[in-house]
């Protein structure tokens, strides 16, 4: 088969690469590297350097080849920053996508795979673990873009017969088993990689934002599924498309507290980790926790990772292993 995965470079979708050209497939990765790596791209897999923005690249690189699927990860997408910087979030990321999907739509794409987001959900009242179906209730910029996305991918199957899959998935982490790939972000806002340099003293002491959620413990709940997890799902999603478009909520299905992050990577790494309270960030939902079992039933697909502890080793050795990142390849 052959694959066009945008956003390739980044963290998730270069482990969605490598898992393609670990299965013979033919992969092309477009990226600008804005926010991904060159030395992420796997080896065996086709690079270009293009960004989604410029409409007239965009349709050249879709019209460059014959895509059994074209699978979308370039993103901005930094709840907080899409706070502060909110038009800059809606029109990178739809118009981008739009560039996109409508340039797949006029050269004969007929399956779209697109990573949506756990952030489409309010969080509130909406325990224990939230269906593909529940209310769509943005809590930010960045989830309001993807959920624009989302609509345009309906249209595109209404009127131009493109099948799509859109995954909204909660927190990817981890690494690659084998130690190939890793996650890189320049600055890096997610928790767990955050912890695990706190613990192995490359950063000052750790900020939780918050202790007063209607949580067990006060801290924020997120759902935890393992990168090279997710990229199993986007694999196994692509035979549902021969018929018809689908959503699936993607994740564990169990939730871990911002202090149960915390304690596992002291459990892992040995050591631990400096952390101090910090007030509240704006868009931040309580619970962020998914019902899965529809992918699982529709597609076979189940988390690898299952474990939080699991899913820390794989990062922790990572960051271990490459201290300055891809710097470090």
């Amino acid at each position: 088969m052959k694959y066009l995965v945008t956003g390739g470079a980044g963290f998730v979708g270069s482990h969605l690469a490598q898992a393609l050209v670990d299965a013979g497939h033919d992969v092309v990765v477009l990226d600008n590297l804005s926010t991904g790596h060159r030395a992420a791209v796997p080896e065996g897999a086709r690079f270009v350097h293009a960004d989604l923005s410029d409409a007239d690249v965009t349709d050249r690189a879709v019209a460059a080849g014959v895509w059994d699927a074209v699978l979308h990860f370039a993103a901005v997408s930094l709840v907080a920053e899409s706070m502060r910087e909110p038009f800059l979030y809606l029109r990178r990321n739809f118009i981008t996508s739009l560039n996109l999907i409508e340039a797949c739509a006029r050269h004969g794409v007929k399956r779209f795979v697109f990573p949506s987001t756990a952030a489409l959900f309010g969080g509130e009242g909406q325990l224990p673990r939230i269906p593909a179906e529940a209310r769509i209730e943005p809590g930010s910029p960045y989830g309001e873009s993807k959920y624009l996305i989302e609509r345009a991918l309906v249209w595109a199957d209404r009127i131009c017969g493109m099948k799509s899959a859109c995954l909204r998935y909660f927190n990817a982490a981890g690494a690659d088993a084998l130690g190939r790939l890793g996650e890189d972000h320049r600055p890096e806002t997610h928790l767990i990689p955050l912890t695990i340099d706190a613990a192995l003293g490359r950063r000052p002491g750790l900020k939780l934002f918050g202790n007063d959620y209607p949580t067990r413990d006060g801290t924020c709940v997120r759902d935890y599924v393992h990168v090279s997890d997710l990229a199993d799902a986007h694999i196994r999603v692509m035979s549902q498309l021969d018929e018809r478009s689908v959503t699936y909520n993607l994740g564990n299905g169990v939730g871990f507290s911002n202090l149960e992050v915390i304690q596992s990577v002291e459990r892992v790494s040995g050591r631990k980790v400096p952390w101090e309270w910090a007030p509240r960030r704006g868009g931040d939902p309580a619970v962020l926790v998914a019902d899965s079992l529809e992918i699982c039933r529709e597609t076979g697909w189940s988390p690898r990772f299952s474990r939080l502890d699991d899913i820390v080793e794989t990062a922790l050795r990572w960051r271990v292993d490459h201290p300055n990142g891809y710097g470090s390849c």
